[in-house]
C-alpha cells in the first residue's frame, strides 16, 4: 500500500471518530430544551459530555491537519469550495464552546437560556452540514482546470446532498438521545429511550435510502456490504434500546455512523474530489498527494503520538463512566 492510501485511510478514520464521538454530543445539545424540562435536567445533559465534548473535536482538528498536510490539493479546493458551509460550522462550533462556558457563569434563567439556544444551534447547524459536505464529497462538485470550484453555493444544495443532512441530523439525534440513557438515571433517561426510538426510527428510514442512492450511483460490491451492516446495526440498536440495553444500543449507533463514513470513502476511492464537470479534473489520492518526504514524515508522528492521544480519550471515557441524575446536581 501506498502513503497516498495510507493517509486516505487514516482521514477516513479520523473523520469516523469524529462523526461517531461528536455525533453524540451533537445529539445531546439538540435535545437540550426537547429531554431537559427544568435547569437541573439540563445541568444532567451537559454534564453528560462536559468532560469529553472538547476532546472528540481533537478528532476534527486532526482529520483538517492531516488533509492539509497529506493533500494539500484537496483541502485547498475543498475548502474555497465549500467555504460558507465550512465558516457556518466552524462560528457554531465556537459559540457552542463558549455557550458550555459561559452558561453557568450568572444565575440568571434569562442569561442561561440564550446560552441553552446557543448550544442548540450551535450543534444543530454542524449537525446537518456536515452531512450535506460529505454527500458533495462524494457525489463531486464542478472542477474546472487547475482543479479549482467553478460553481456556487447552491451547487451544494442538490438534493442527494440535502438527504445526507438529514442522514447525519437523524443519526446524531439518535445516537445522543442513546448516549444520554446510557449516562443518565430517572426521567431523563426514560424520555431519553422514548426519544432515541423515535429518531432511530426516522434515521433508518432516511440512511437506508441515502446509501441506497450512493450504491447506485457511486457504490460497489464491498459497499454494499458495508452499507447492509450498517441499516443492520441500526435496527440492532434499536432493538437493544426497547429493552433497555443502552450499551448494546450505543455500541450498535456508533457501528451505524462508523460504517456509513466507511461506506462513503470507500465509494470515494480513489477520488478525493470528483469533478462534475469533466472526470479528467477530478483529484485523486494521486494527483492531491504532498510529497513522498512529507507523508513520509507524518506517518512517522503518526505512529508515535496516535497512540497517546487514543490512551488519553479511553481514560477520560473511563474516569467519567458513572450515570448521573438530578440528585448529584447541587444547588
Amino acid at each position: 500500500m501506498e502513503l497516498t492510501d495510507v493517509w486516505f485511510v487514516a482521514i477516513a478514520v479520523l473523520f469516523l471518530g469524529y462523526f461517531v464521538l461528536e455525533g453524540f454530543d451533537f445529539g445531546v445539545g439538540i435535545l437540550l430544551p426537547v429531554l431537559g424540562r427544568s435547569d437541573a435536567e439540563r445541568r444532567v445533559m451537559i454534564n453528560t459530555i462536559g468532560p469529553v465534548w472538547d476532546g472528540n473535536e481533537v478528532w476534527l482538528i486532526t482529520a483538517g491537519g492531516a488533509m492539509f498536510a497529506a493533500f494539500p490539493e484537496w483541502y485547498a479546493s475543498l475548502f474555497s469550495g465549500f467555504y460558507l458551509p465550512l465558516l457556518l460550522i466552524l462560528v457554531a462550533l465556537i459559540v457552542r464552546g463558549v455557550a458550555f462556558e459561559y452558561r453557568g457563569t450568572r444565575d440568571s434563567a434569562a442569561w442561561r437560556a440564550r446560552w441553552d439556544a446557543a448550544i442548540f444551534f450551535g450543534s444543530l447547524i454542524p449537525a446537518v452540514l456536515w452531512g450535506v459536505a460529505l454527500a458533495n464529497i462524494v457525489r463531486g462538485v464542478p472542477l474546472g482546470p487547475g482543479h479549482h470550484f467553478t460553481g456556487t453555493v447552491l451547487d451544494l444544495l442538490n438534493p442527494y446532498a440535502l438527504l445526507g443532512g438529514a442522514v447525519t441530523l437523524t443519526l446524531f439525534l439518535a445516537h445522543g438521545a442513546v448516549f444520554l440513557a446510557l449516562k443518565t438515571v430517572g426521567e431523563i433517561r426514560e424520555r431519553a429511550r422514548t426519544v432515541a426510538a423515535r429518531a432511530g426510527t426516522a434515521a433508518l428510514v432516511v440512511t437506508a435510502g441515502f446509501l441506497i442512492w450512493t450504491q447506485v450511483r457511486h457504490g460497489h460490491a464491498v459497499t454494499w456490504v458495508l452499507a447492509a451492516i450498517a441499516v443492520a446495526a441500526l435496527v440492532a440498536a434499536l432493538s437493544a434500546n426497547r429493552v433497555g440495553r443502552e450499551g448494546w444500543a450505543f455500541t450498535f449507533s456508533a457501528v451505524t455512523i462508523g460504517l456509513t463514513v466507511v461506506a462513503l470513502f470507500t465509494a470515494l476511492y480513489p477520488d478525493v474530489l470528483p469533478s462534475t464537470v469533466d472526470p479528467a479534473h477530478s483529484l485523486t489520492t494521486v494527483n492531491a498527494a504532498a510529497t513522498p518526504k512529507t507523508l513520509g514524515i507524518m506517518t512517522w508522528v503518526a505512529v508515535i503520538f496516535l497512540p497517546l492521544v487514543l490512551a488519553y480519550q479511553a481514560w477520560t471515557y473511563w474516569v467519567f463512566r458513572r450515570r448521573i441524575g438530578v440528585q448529584h446536581i447541587p444547588g
